[in-house]
């Protein structure tokens, strides 16, 4: 039992040590953006529309002034209403005049949503245009370590040894089993009496003991919710593979990446342009909403997956649980307006339904100013745990050098 006790101590330890930086960068990262629209507004107000009215214009119109704006680039995705309230225009280069999408030198144009006044333009998270990409950058290092693909890959297989690490760190908590003599006299504590102290913090005591129990007792008392964030973190970055594999095992989940199949070459131009496909989607959706009894609230986006070759519209449905915007999408040909696939955010299927309140949890996009508040603590929080865990390291390793010495 002990031999066995020291493997997973072992485990851990070198598990939390690969982990702590990449959790210190996420946590401190990560309480940021539980207020990522209200800090883009105080960085960014040049992209708040100038005077509210009473109405916006719609996506085709939105697309279409986009496209006039950019000759040489192509409309991706039109977001009605993004942080800022502005409209968020989503381009790439068109193949043929500019080359690589990176040479239009920005992929997102906002506009008034109201007048169709340009506000401004930037590529996306890049740092080097200075603090209108500050937030941007921010949700890049979260994402992905402002890495791209790799640190995509990095950061996944974290939170895949994060999510495993959970049940470790849970299973040390709990007390060891006694051994009793012969001789001795047994052992009056209860189970639960000896699990206790595992759940206190001495705040009087050493400095030490105080960072061991603030490592431990946080990590009990917050147990559950980190779990819930390590494993919608493998959701975030091993969305295709590791996550899909698990939840596809033991409930019904489906997802554009395993019912849409990819193009081998992508998509250029399409047959169907942006004002039929908005009628297309207003269309799909109100058939799917008499279908599956949900109500439409509010439009919130129409883009093009030109790897997929399919249009998706989004609304916000009853059917939502975030607290802002919507995840309710129909997928349709981008040649043909063929129905490929309609995904409720709830009510649907059941690997549909968790997801959705993987990611609002992750996301801090529920239950409202109170949670967000929390979420942006307990960034903090993973960056305490991440920090205490190598001070106790730290301080093992230096009492064993110690002894090592006096031996010799």
């Amino acid at each position: 039992m002990a031999s066995q006790r020291s493997f997973w101590v072992w485990l851990h330890r070198w598990a939390g040590l690969f982990m702590a930086g990449f959790l210190i960068i996420v946590g401190t990262t990560g309480s940021l953006l539980a207020f990522y629209p209200e800090l883009e507004r105080l960085i960014n107000p040049q992209f708040i529309p100038k005077q509210i009215q009473a109405n916006k214009l719609d996506i085709t119109a939105l697309a279409e002034l986009a496209q006039q704006r950019v000759p040489y680039g192509r409309v991706d995705y039109v977001t009605l209403e993004g942080v800022y309230g502005a409209a968020q225009i989503s381009m790439s280069a068109r193949p043929g005049e500019t080359g690589q999408a990176n040479e239009l030198g920005f992929d997102q144009l906002f506009l008034d949503p109201y007048t169709g006044e340009e506000l401004g333009r930037r590529q996306f998270g890049a740092i080097s245009e200075g603090m209108i990409n500050f937030m941007p950058f921010v949700y890049e290092l979260h994402d992905q370590l402002a890495l791209g693909t790799f640190g995509v890959w990095v950061l996944g297989i974290c939170a895949l040894i994060w999510t495993i690490d959970c049940f470790v760190g849970f299973y040390l908590t709990l007390p060891q089993r006694r051994r009793q003599s012969p001789k001795s006299s047994p052992d009056q504590n209860s189970w639960w009496q000896r699990w206790q102290p595992a759940w206190k913090i001495r705040w009087r005591s050493s400095s030490y003991k105080l960072n061991f129990d603030l490592h431990r007792a946080s990590g009990l008392w917050l147990w559950l919710i980190l779990l819930t964030f390590a494993w919608s973190s493998v959701y975030m970055n091993l969305w295709d593979t590791v996550y899909t594999w698990t939840t596809r095992a033991v409930m019904e989940y489906k997802a554009p990446w395993t019912e849409l199949p990819k193009r081998d070459i992508p998509l250029a131009e399409t047959e169907i342009g942006w004002r039929q496909a908005q009628r297309i989607g207003e269309q799909l959706m109100a058939e799917q909403a008499e279908k599956q009894d949900f109500t439409i609230e509010q439009v919130v986006a129409l883009g093009l997956n030109r790897m997929n070759g399919t249009y998706v519209y989004t609304v916000r449905s009853s059917k939502d649980i975030q607290d802002k915007r919507g995840r309710t999408n129909v997928f349709f040909d981008a040649n043909s307006g063929e129905l490929k696939l309609a995904l409720l955010p709830s009510g649907q299927y059941s690997g549909n339904t968790v997801t959705t309140w993987l990611a609002a949890l992750h996301m801090a996009n529920v239950f409202g100013l109170p949670y967000r508040i929390f979420v942006c603590v307990l960034g903090l929080v993973i960056v305490m745990l991440s920090v205490t865990g190598i001070i106790i390291w730290m301080k093992k390793r230096h009492a064993h050098f110690i002894r090592r010495k006096m031996l010799t």
